[in-house]
């Protein structure tokens, strides 16, 4: 009898199991018993768990409650960090700052691909190296090696303003992207060498029968014979703007558009093709700056210990108020790169102390307990935030941003030749689909405790960007007029150029999101998908 219980015991648990297993699955749906990736029921795909793992580069930060703002009491400080309690999600940060030799390769691609056809673009990537100029300083070997030797070549790119900041993320997820749908076979390599001018007339008109777009023509002087010229030949830039440049979106929102350069489709059950998509996990969500709460909580690093406590009140990335390490074997050594007194940048010959006199390597120094690098000092980071002295009071208590720009792809009402009217998409000078958005949706200045933003005057308040200030009307006098702008954006981190107080990641400055210095560079971070990380990220 008793084994009778027990085996019926065990069946009932065995079957209560298996009742929960498929209570949720991607087999049969919970809600209908119809059976998924069935060609007979709709060949409907239902997918679980899809995600592409930790991106190349990046460390998983799981997210998670801590105070944001001052944690030590400064009688001179700025006070636009006020404490306040909030949480960030789970998300993915650089391991290092972005280096000369990550950004050299960014300008390596836009050189192959827009080169020829729009050098434009190319100089608009290029980092300012005269922000290492200075009228009563001898700077002039960085301003000529510090980006381009190779000596430099794992320092942190400098000299970069916050707009070249976020088109390198663009970029580096549009080549991330492109990169995985190659290796799963739904692309082929792009075919650069089409990219390059040629004097080739068979082929010249060869190319246009075949892809319908015209080449460019230039003249050059002959090289053998410098009196002469020769015809040369490109592709437009019409061409490489609609159909080589892969941009992510485009190939994910754009039904008919596929690179030229090649397409394998993925096959659903029913044997009909169709493009991959983000369900197939095998697409990164996108690279961008990280918000100025995802920044700080990634450098204090707030992890629990086993008695499930954060450490509240550190100063620093690092644990207790020195600048030197105090554990028995690393004690005494520099824990940052930053300027340690009024000319101290690196200490005495024969006994150096953080050993830089300007950046040093983005893998310097010892990591935070996240295992980043150069939380402080070496070089401030750009956030996406605007800035605001009151948005520590203001942002939400959750995953807390100011900048929010609430945009939709741009279209375009096209006649076709038999008279019906569709809607296309806009692709901008890049190849990527455009985008716009209402004023209201514009929320920057969204209670941003500026009265002289609300004042109804005939005086600018925010005279930037106008190229003619005597055209309009301007009182001299309006000390009401801020100085900061919707395109006013924040970093922090402090550099090799700072004093320590700089150093502790809730103090906060600001810049015009168009400008860059030598003490300014950046890392990407990354939204989760999902679940949060697990509890394995020490």
């Amino acid at each position: 009898m008793k084994k009778v219980t027990k085996l019926s015991l065990l069946a009932l648990v065995v079957l209560t199991t298996a009742c929960q297993k498929k209570d949720l699955n991607t087999d049969y749906s919970n809600t209908t018993g119809w059976k998924y990736f069935d060609a007979r029921t709709t060949n409907f795909e239902a997918l679980e768990g899809v995600t592409s793992g930790t991106p190349t580069g990046m460390i998983p930060i799981q997210g998670g409650t801590f105070v944001l703002g001052e944690t030590d009491e400064f009688v001179v400080a700025p006070r636009d960090n006020a404490e306040r309690s909030l949480t960030v999600t789970s998300f993915y940060m650089d391991k290092y700052e972005v280096t000369n030799l990550n950004w050299r390769e960014y300008e390596h691609w836009m050189n192959i691909v827009f080169g020829n056809a729009a050098p434009q673009l190319v100089t608009k990537v290029l980092p300012d190296t005269t922000v290492w100029l200075e009228e009563l300083a001898y700077n002039d070997p960085y301003l000529e090696n510090y980006y381009r030797h190779p000596a430099f070549s794992f320092y942190p790119v400098v000299g970069v303003s916050w707009e070249q900041a976020m088109d390198y993320c663009q970029w580096r997820t549009d080549r991330v992207n492109e990169l995985a749908l190659i290796q799963v076979g739904a692309i082929a390599y792009p075919p650069f060498e089409e990219l390059q001018p040629t004097d080739d007339e068979a082929y010249k008109d060869e190319w246009e029968q075949t892809t319908g777009y015209l080449m460019d023509e230039y003249e050059v002087a002959d090289p053998y014979d410098p009196e002469n010229t020769i015809m040369m030949y490109r592709p437009s830039f019409e061409y490489i703007r609609d159909k080589f440049v892969f941009n992510t979106e485009k190939y994910l929102t754009v039904g008919s558009y596929a690179p030229e350069y090649g397409r394998h489709p993925k096959l659903d059950s029913y044997g009909a093709e169709r493009k991959v998509n983000r369900a197939d996990g095998v697409l990164v969500t996108g690279y961008r700056l990280p918000t100025e709460a995802e920044w700080e909580f990634a450098a204090y690093a707030p992890i629990a210990g086993e008695d499930g406590l954060t450490v509240e009140g550190k100063v620093y990335p690092w644990s207790g108020y020195h600048p030197r390490n105090m554990t028995a074997k690393q004690q005494g050594q520099m824990q940052a790169n930053f300027i340690r007194g009024k000319g101290d940048f690196m200490g005495v010959s024969g006994a150096l102390n953080d050993r830089y006199v300007i950046t040093a390597p983005v893998n310097e120094y010892a990591p935070n307990d996240f295992g980043l690098y150069n939380m402080a000092g070496n070089v401030n980071e750009w956030v996406m935030d605007v800035y605001r002295a009151t948005s520590n009071q203001e942002v939400s208590e959750y995953n807390s941003f100011r900048g929010n720009i609430y945009s939709q792809p741009k279209r375009t009402r096209v006649e076709k030749e038999d008279g019906t009217v569709t809607e296309e998409f806009v692709i901008d000078s890049l190849g990527r689909i455009a985008i716009e958005f209402k004023g209201s949706d514009d929320k920057r200045d969204y209670r941003d405790g500026d009265f002289a933003s609300l004042l109804n005057t005939d005086y600018p308040l925010d005279p930037t960007g106008v190229e003619n200030l005597a055209a309009i009307k301007h009182d001299p006098t309006d000390i009401l007029a801020p100085k900061i702008t919707k395109n006013t954006r924040v970093y922090k981190g402090g550099s090799w150029k700072d004093r320590i107080y700089w150093l502790n990641p809730s103090t906060r400055r600001y810049l015009d999101q168009d400008k860059s210095s030598s003490t300014i560079g950046f890392r990407c971070a990354m939204s989760t998908v999902g679940n949060q990380i697990p509890n394995n990220t020490k």
